[in-house]
Protein backbone atom coordinates (compact mmCIF):
# COMPACT_ATOMS: atom_id res chain seq x y z
CA UNK A 1 0.00 0.00 0.00
CA UNK A 2 2.80 2.55 0.24
CA UNK A 3 2.67 3.58 4.32
CA UNK A 4 6.20 3.86 4.58
CA UNK A 5 6.15 6.44 2.54
CA UNK A 6 3.60 8.61 4.59
CA UNK A 7 5.03 10.44 7.69
CA UNK A 8 3.22 10.46 10.78
CA UNK A 9 3.41 11.88 14.37
CA UNK A 10 6.75 9.86 15.07
CA UNK A 11 8.09 8.57 12.07
CA UNK A 12 6.31 6.54 9.43
CA UNK A 13 2.53 5.51 9.12
CA UNK A 14 4.33 1.90 8.15
CA UNK A 15 5.21 2.32 12.40
CA UNK A 16 1.90 3.24 13.77
CA UNK A 17 0.14 0.77 11.91
CA UNK A 18 2.37 -1.97 12.87
CA UNK A 19 2.58 -0.73 16.54
CA UNK A 20 -1.51 -0.45 16.75
CA UNK A 21 -2.11 -4.03 15.55
CA UNK A 22 0.55 -5.17 18.07
CA UNK A 23 -2.07 -3.48 20.80
CA UNK A 24 -5.09 -5.00 19.30
CA UNK A 25 -3.01 -8.88 19.67
CA UNK A 26 -1.84 -8.12 23.12
CA UNK A 27 -6.03 -7.16 24.15
CA UNK A 28 -6.55 -10.95 22.23
CA UNK A 29 -8.75 -8.48 19.79
CA UNK A 30 -10.79 -10.88 17.30
CA UNK A 31 -8.01 -11.47 14.27
CA UNK A 32 -10.02 -9.76 12.12
CA UNK A 33 -9.84 -6.45 14.26
CA UNK A 34 -6.22 -6.93 14.03
CA UNK A 35 -6.28 -7.55 10.28
CA UNK A 36 -8.47 -3.76 10.17
CA UNK A 37 -6.17 -2.26 12.80
CA UNK A 38 -3.29 -3.02 9.98
CA UNK A 39 -5.04 -0.93 7.37
CA UNK A 40 -6.87 1.48 9.54
CA UNK A 41 -6.07 4.66 7.75
CA UNK A 42 -6.21 3.16 3.88
CA UNK A 43 -8.91 5.52 3.03
CA UNK A 44 -7.64 8.20 5.27
CA UNK A 45 -9.54 9.42 8.30
CA UNK A 46 -10.51 12.95 9.63
CA UNK A 47 -7.57 12.97 11.91
CA UNK A 48 -5.03 11.84 9.13
CA UNK A 49 -6.30 12.92 5.68
CA UNK A 50 -3.69 11.19 3.75
CA UNK A 51 -5.06 8.61 1.16
CA UNK A 52 -3.19 5.57 0.35
CA UNK A 53 -6.14 4.00 -1.45
CA UNK A 54 -9.47 5.73 -3.05
CA UNK A 55 -12.68 3.97 -2.27
CA UNK A 56 -12.98 2.73 -5.64
CA UNK A 57 -10.07 0.39 -4.31
CA UNK A 58 -12.62 -1.05 -1.59
CA UNK A 59 -12.93 -4.66 -3.12
CA UNK A 60 -8.90 -4.72 -3.79
CA UNK A 61 -8.83 -4.01 -0.20
CA UNK A 62 -11.14 -6.94 0.71
CA UNK A 63 -9.52 -9.43 -1.37
CA UNK A 64 -6.67 -8.75 0.78
CA UNK A 65 -7.50 -9.00 4.01
CA UNK A 66 -10.86 -10.23 3.73
CA UNK A 67 -14.56 -8.66 3.56
CA UNK A 68 -15.22 -7.81 7.08
CA UNK A 69 -11.75 -6.43 7.85
CA UNK A 70 -12.43 -3.91 5.06
CA UNK A 71 -15.55 -3.26 6.27
CA UNK A 72 -14.10 -2.29 9.79
CA UNK A 73 -11.11 0.44 7.94
CA UNK A 74 -14.26 1.79 6.16
CA UNK A 75 -16.14 2.78 8.96
CA UNK A 76 -12.98 3.39 10.68
CA UNK A 77 -12.14 6.18 7.96
CA UNK A 78 -15.21 7.36 7.21
CA UNK A 79 -15.93 8.65 10.64
CA UNK A 80 -17.12 12.39 11.00
CA UNK A 81 -15.32 12.07 14.45
CA UNK A 82 -16.92 15.64 15.48
CA UNK A 83 -20.34 14.80 14.94
CA UNK A 84 -19.98 10.93 16.24
CA UNK A 85 -18.01 11.79 19.38
CA UNK A 86 -20.20 14.73 20.09
CA UNK A 87 -22.70 12.51 20.21
CA UNK A 88 -21.02 9.58 22.85
CA UNK A 89 -22.41 8.70 25.92
CA UNK A 90 -25.68 10.52 25.14
CA UNK A 91 -27.55 7.13 24.21
CA UNK A 92 -26.88 3.54 25.04
CA UNK A 93 -25.98 3.71 20.93
CA UNK A 94 -23.83 5.08 18.69
CA UNK A 95 -25.25 7.24 16.57
CA UNK A 96 -22.52 7.33 13.29
CA UNK A 97 -21.67 10.10 10.41
CA UNK A 98 -19.84 8.48 7.30
CA UNK A 99 -18.23 11.95 6.52
CA UNK A 100 -17.72 10.60 2.78
CA UNK A 101 -21.57 10.09 2.14
CA UNK A 102 -22.85 11.92 5.02
CA UNK A 103 -25.44 9.19 6.03
CA UNK A 104 -26.26 8.91 9.71
CA UNK A 105 -26.68 5.69 11.47
CA UNK A 106 -26.62 3.87 14.78
CA UNK A 107 -23.78 1.38 14.67
CA UNK A 108 -25.08 -2.29 15.59
CA UNK A 109 -23.14 -3.61 18.69
CA UNK A 110 -20.65 -5.29 16.85
CA UNK A 111 -19.86 -2.46 14.79
CA UNK A 112 -19.29 -0.55 17.84
CA UNK A 113 -17.14 -2.44 20.10
CA UNK A 114 -14.79 -2.96 16.41
CA UNK A 115 -14.87 0.78 16.15
CA UNK A 116 -13.91 1.54 19.59
CA UNK A 117 -11.35 -0.92 20.28
CA UNK A 118 -9.53 0.43 17.21
CA UNK A 119 -10.05 3.91 17.88
CA UNK A 120 -8.76 3.13 21.53
CA UNK A 121 -5.67 1.24 19.84
CA UNK A 122 -5.24 3.72 17.10
CA UNK A 123 -5.09 6.48 19.81
CA UNK A 124 -3.13 4.92 22.84
CA UNK A 125 -0.37 3.95 20.78
CA UNK A 126 0.25 7.68 19.94
CA UNK A 127 0.12 8.30 23.43
CA UNK A 128 2.48 5.42 24.05
CA UNK A 129 4.91 6.71 21.16
CA UNK A 130 5.20 10.54 22.39
CA UNK A 131 4.93 12.47 25.80
CA UNK A 132 4.06 15.73 23.79
CA UNK A 133 0.71 13.89 22.14
CA UNK A 134 0.42 12.39 26.16
CA UNK A 135 0.29 15.68 27.54
CA UNK A 136 -1.66 17.68 24.82
CA UNK A 137 -4.49 15.24 24.61
CA UNK A 138 -4.48 12.85 27.35
CA UNK A 139 -7.23 14.36 28.93
CA UNK A 140 -9.62 14.78 26.17
CA UNK A 141 -8.73 11.33 24.91
CA UNK A 142 -9.87 9.79 28.58
CA UNK A 143 -12.90 11.53 28.78
CA UNK A 144 -13.54 10.37 25.06
CA UNK A 145 -12.70 6.78 25.91
CA UNK A 146 -14.76 6.72 29.08
CA UNK A 147 -17.67 7.51 26.98
CA UNK A 148 -16.93 4.35 24.91
CA UNK A 149 -16.37 2.29 28.05
CA UNK A 150 -19.64 0.19 27.47
CA UNK A 151 -17.88 -1.02 24.04
CA UNK A 152 -14.31 -1.77 25.01
CA UNK A 153 -13.08 -5.22 26.10
CA UNK A 154 -11.67 -4.77 29.79
CA UNK A 155 -8.09 -5.72 27.88
CA UNK A 156 -8.87 -1.99 25.96
CA UNK A 157 -9.59 -0.64 29.38
CA UNK A 158 -6.99 -1.80 31.10
CA UNK A 159 -4.36 -0.12 29.11
CA UNK A 160 -5.90 3.24 28.91
CA UNK A 161 -6.69 3.38 32.04
CA UNK A 162 -2.87 2.56 32.76
CA UNK A 163 -1.67 4.96 30.22
CA UNK A 164 -3.90 8.07 30.78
Amino acid sequence: MGAGEFAHLNGSLIEHLLSTTQLLRKWQARTVLCDAGLYHAAYGTAGFDEKMLSLAQRNDVAMLIGKEAETIVYLYCSCDRDFTFSRLGTSNEIQFKDRFTANTFNLSQQQAENFCELTVANELELVIASDQFRQQHGQGLKQLFNKMKRWLSPYAIDAYEREL
